[in-house]
């Protein structure tokens, strides 16, 4: 089945179904409605059959500090096995932090039980990264979408299930008819509309994007990152966006921070983090994306890192990054930088943080 070429569907007058999460009715734009203070994630590593005894812990998330404002979007990006996804899972309160704290409009989301977390998983949903494994294949398109409005009967009476159906269906570019086939017969891009659809019908506030275009065609790609801007635009939602295409993290956010085994390096504008990057890891990462115009291509400086990424069960003293850092002193091994602004204008985790223009300035 063809991919369509653009989102075709009702605007955001004819689509009530997802109005009531604009901005004019949630509030001004600009409010903090996310913060993440010192944010923590071990896994136990275990031993033995019968009787297991834990040896030590993966730390997949270690000390995590973000905000995230209404109507804004926050790119993640690192490498993989960094812990993004972690941090995704984590604000979706489908794993639970061993520390720190993540504050929703001030409440910390940890210590919700009931009513309140109940409450909070409608207004912070997710985007999966596969947009297959994330589907039921023994659902309907229409039931998918409409699954959550079972938990949360009050957004959608019964007998008006369908018509709303179809208008999220018609929203993120899908033909309404196409409510009775099943996730097999649709394509890849296709298959993550219907995603973005059933996140939409709970009208959340906050849209926590896992990876949703990596596993797609670069066509699809523009297609998919269009609409999450216009049901932004439309809709007053805030993103956290995590992706591994740089290009496509400086397209569609506000704000980007960078994450290095389970914590955050470095963070700014898409601006600073993209063309004065002063964390070594960063420029690193801006060393690898190619450039796509010929004429551009030696006046980028080729970072090449030595070794492999340390394991999160033992990470290396001091600076995480230390290892494989072609600017390590002694310093480095024996304190953790904290992530401030160095003089660079922007937040980085780097006692010699040095802002260096990887790529030429006039690449988008």
């Amino acid at each position: 089945m063809s991919e369509p070429s653009a989102p075709t569907g009702a605007t955001a007058a004819s689509a009530p179904v997802t109005s009531p999460a604009g901005a004019s009715a949630r509030g001004p734009l600009g409010e903090t409605l996310l913060e993440i203070r010192g944010l923590q994630k071990h896994f136990p590593l275990t031993q033995g059959i019968l009787f297991k005894r834990t040896v030590g812990h993966v730390r997949a998330v270690d000390g995590v500090n973000m905000t995230l404002r209404r109507g804004e979007t926050v790119g993640l990006v690192g490498e993989s096995g960094c812990g993004k996804s972690t941090v995704s899972k984590l604000l979706v309160a489908l794993e639970k932090p061993t520390g720190g704290s993540i504050l929703y409009k001030g409440k910390d989301v940890a210590k919700m039980s009931g009513r309140a977390l109940k409450q909070y998983r409608r207004e912070v949903q997710i985007i999966f990264q596969d947009p297959y494994s994330s589907l039921n294949p023994r659902m309907t398109v229409g039931d998918i979408v409409a699954e959550g409005w079972s938990v949360h009967a009050d957004i959608a009476p019964r007998k008006d299930r369908l018509k709303r159906t179809q208008e999220l269906l018609d929203r993120v570019g899908l033909n309404p008819d196409y409510v009775n086939r099943y996730p097999h017969q649709f394509s890849g891009g296709q298959r993550q509309r219907i995603g973005i659809a059933r996140a939409l019908a709970l009208q959340p506030e906050i849209i926590v994007c896992d990876e949703p275009v990596s596993a797609l065609d670069v066509s699809v790609q523009a297609q998919v990152v269009n609409l999450l801007e216009d049901l932004q635009d439309d809709f007053g939602l805030s993103y956290l966006f995590i992706a591994h295409d740089l290009s496509v993290v400086r397209h569609i956010s506000d704000r980007v921070a960078v994450m290095y085994l389970g914590s955050i390096v470095e963070e700014g504008t898409d601006e600073q983090v993209y063309t004065t990057p002063s964390h070594p890891y960063t420029q690193a990462l801006l060393s690898s994306v190619p450039l796509h115009e010929p004429h551009l291509r030696g006046q980028k400086d080729r970072i090449l890192l030595q070794g492999d990424v340390p394991s999160p069960a033992d990470p290396p003293s001091g600076c995480r990054f230390r290892t494989r850092c072609w600017k390590a002193q002694d310093i480095c091994a024996t304190e953790a930088p904290e992530l401030v602004d160095r003089g660079q204008g922007h937040p980085s985790a780097c006692h010699f943080a040095e802002a260096r223009a990887v790529v030429p300035v006039d690449v988008e």
